[in-house]
């Protein structure tokens, strides 16, 4: 590749994710992420991470994850030369460490043969760091001299009279095989007392952990998909220590997320800090609409417009996207007055360059008639919003009071085709104490999915998923939502906002603790 009249070589990082989010990341993975100019990524690889990527990154994503449908291998071979051989910057980008079982090797070697220039950097390994975060140390004086780590993926491939004479065994990949996997060191003489641990989602925000022996685990993790996991048997498990309490407020709270997948991370983290276990569910698919033109055609003649009003973070960014796909940008504007609804919406619109006019107080759409700067007798409003038609109170309201409202359909919510096996397995095993909704769509696109789920499962009533789980809302509308689809609404933030979402959910667990 020639860039300004010099060559410009390619060259490929494979990095190791460690074990999920960001504060697992070496500082150089960090930097290489951040300068990536394709990622190819697996399955295991957390969502978040992506967030550290330059918006012009070319994202592959290549599956890898046993059990499910994948990018053949030899093919990921072939996208990570030909990308290189592009001159671009690669960043193949692996869970944990890709030296363990990270299948490293016919990448490295394509590579070679390739001639392309290459670089691992390693990540921190499930095998060993997942011990730790269960308070288990896989060596100890008294306990184990030393440890070995398997795959579980297939038991006949190991001499397990000698595998059972060992310390401390750490098993990958055996989550799908453990009763074989035990019965196996049962019938080479490993006493069925021998201590056991399991841990899933190391290091993440959901992560479980179950301790037992291996005579009663099988039974313990019934109905709990185990994968990914990490398994520890010896009498190392014996030394477990962990902390008898915390001091963060929704410390052994789990707690489920209903955003959309590319908002998620934002109230995860607030939740996360404040000590929670979440699941992340998206509920909505934000997409384009179905047709660009009402939108591209409000643009040509924004000079007729008084106001434009923007009620959320999504109807900004494609507004953008769209005056950018016309050549303009923020001076097209000049000549108009900008409301928004929302902390977020405001804080993306400023991102633009943008500082808005008006953003009524509560942070919700219903003040924002009521505290309008000026009379809206006559005032011309364009109003990008979502294609189904939403605020449509709003629209009404502005044109009892004298508004000629022109609304354009900015951007679609769609509802994903299926809910993630693991929420619905932590819905029937009672496992989520609070879901939150942060709108009106999430409940509906939740309740969907959660009947259509209920339905496929033969399951005979959704509704008795939820008893043992508090719902909470971000503000009224969404609370009218929670209370014609699910009966109810246990608490209510009163900031209308992420932030005082989290504030409500904290006030609610100091007063309805675990039992």
């Amino acid at each position: 590749m020639v860039v300004n009249g010099k060559s410009h070589q390619g060259k490929v990082y494979l990095v190791g994710a460690g074990l999920g989010g960001i504060e697992y990341l070496t500082q150089w993975a960090i930097a290489v992420l951040q300068t990536a100019e394709v990622l190819i990524y697996d399955a295991l690889v957390d969502a978040s991470l992506l967030d550290l990527l330059p918006k012009n990154c070319e994202q592959i994503y290549v599956g890898k994850r046993g059990g499910e449908k994948s990018v053949k291998q030899a093919d990921i071979n072939t996208l990570l030369v030909d990308h290189c051989q592009l001159g671009k910057r690669v960043v193949r980008l692996k869970s944990g460490d890709p030296w363990v079982f990270g299948r490293i090797m016919p990448e490295l070697n394509a590579l070679h043969q390739a001639n392309c220039l290459f670089e691992v950097i390693p990540g921190i390994s499930a095998a060993i760091a997942s011990a730790g975060l269960m308070g288990i140390p896989l060596t100890e004086k008294e306990a184990s001299s030393g440890f070995f780590v398997m795959s579980g993926h297939d038991p006949k491939q190991w001499d397990w009279s000698v595998l059972s004479q060992l310390e401390t065994l750490v098993i990958l990949m055996g989550g799908q095989t453990l009763p074989r996997l035990i019965n196996a060191l049962i019938q080479a003489g490993k006493d069925p007392q021998t201590t056991i641990a399991i841990s899933k989602n190391a290091g993440r925000g959901n992560q479980q952990t179950w301790v037992g022996t291996l005579a009663d685990m099988v039974e313990k993790t019934q109905g709990h998909p185990l994968s990914p996991a990490v398994i520890v048997i010896g009498t190392v498990v014996n030394q477990r220590i962990m902390p008898k309490f915390s001091t963060l407020p929704l410390a052994q709270s789990r707690i489920l997320v209903t955003r959309a997948a590319d908002q998620a991370s934002q109230f995860t983290d607030l939740l996360t800090q404040a000590g929670a276990i979440v699941w992340e569910m998206p509920a909505l698919e934000i997409i384009p609409p179905s047709d660009w033109q009402p939108l591209d055609q409000a643009i040509t003649v924004l000079d007729q417009f008084d106001w434009l009003i923007l009620t959320s973070a999504n109807g900004v960014e494609f507004f953008w996207q769209r005056l950018r796909e016309k050549g303009l940008d923020s001076r097209a504007l000049h000549s108009l007055k900008i409301a928004v609804v929302g902390k977020k919406t405001a804080k993306n619109l400023q991102k633009f360059g943008i500082q808005p006019d008006y953003i009524p107080p509560n942070f919700i759409a219903d003040a924002l008639l009521e505290y309008f700067p000026e009379s809206l007798t006559n005032l011309k409003i364009l109003f990008p919003r979502v294609e189904s038609g939403g605020r449509q109170r709003l629209v009404q309201d502005l044109q009892a009071q004298g508004a000629i409202v022109t609304e354009v359909p900015a951007y679609q919510s769609a509802c994903p085709k299926m809910m993630p096996p693991e929420i619905w397995q932590a819905l029937v095993n009672q496992h989520i104490d609070v879901i939150t909704f942060a709108s009106s769509k999430t409940v509906t696109h939740f309740v969907q999915l959660l009947r259509q789920t209920s339905l496929h499962n033969q399951y005979p009533d959704w509704q008795d998923l939820l008893t043992k789980t508090a719902i909470a809302s971000i503000g009224p509308q969404t609370s009218e939502r929670c209370s014609q689809e699910l009966g109810r609404v246990d608490l209510e933030a009163e900031e209308y906002t992420l932030e005082g979402l989290t504030a409500a959910i904290i006030n609610y667990w100091q007063e309805h603790p675990p039992e």
